[in-house]
């Protein structure tokens, strides 16, 4: 697993608040969130960001989207809905090179964002 604080969160080297868990994905609160609601799914086979994701990913892929939308129903996000975002390098918003969804919610959201 790469180092990255993604990496040893799922290596469970740093504990963490974990929401949602299969053989593929992991979800999480996010430590400084942005919206009542922060959870960040992510993959456990490391890719950087989506530019990373090659054509055999295409599963994968869409098995975080399901993970964010099964952890999103479970949060109780469904009915008032919510926001899910992929930052991707550092003019987008990226600062850990680990792929990761924000699923933000519990308070309406503006746009833009940011």
């Amino acid at each position: 697993m790469p180092d990255t604080i993604f990496g040893k969160i799922i290596a469970r080297e740093i504990p963490t608040d974990i929401i949602y868990e299969d053989d593929n994905v992991l979800a999480f609160r996010d430590v400084a969130p942005q919206a009542p609601t922060h959870v960040l799914v992510v993959p456990k086979r490391p890719l950087i960001n989506l530019l990373d994701a090659g054509e055999g990913d295409t599963l994968l892929l869409g098995q975080l989207m399901q993970a964010a939308v099964h952890v999103a129903r479970t949060l109780g996000l469904a009915d008032g809905g919510f926001r899910v975002v992929v930052n991707v390098g550092p003019d987008g918003g990226q600062t850990v090179d680990h792929l990761h969804l924000h699923l933000l919610g519990g308070r309406h959201l503006t746009w833009p964002p940011g």
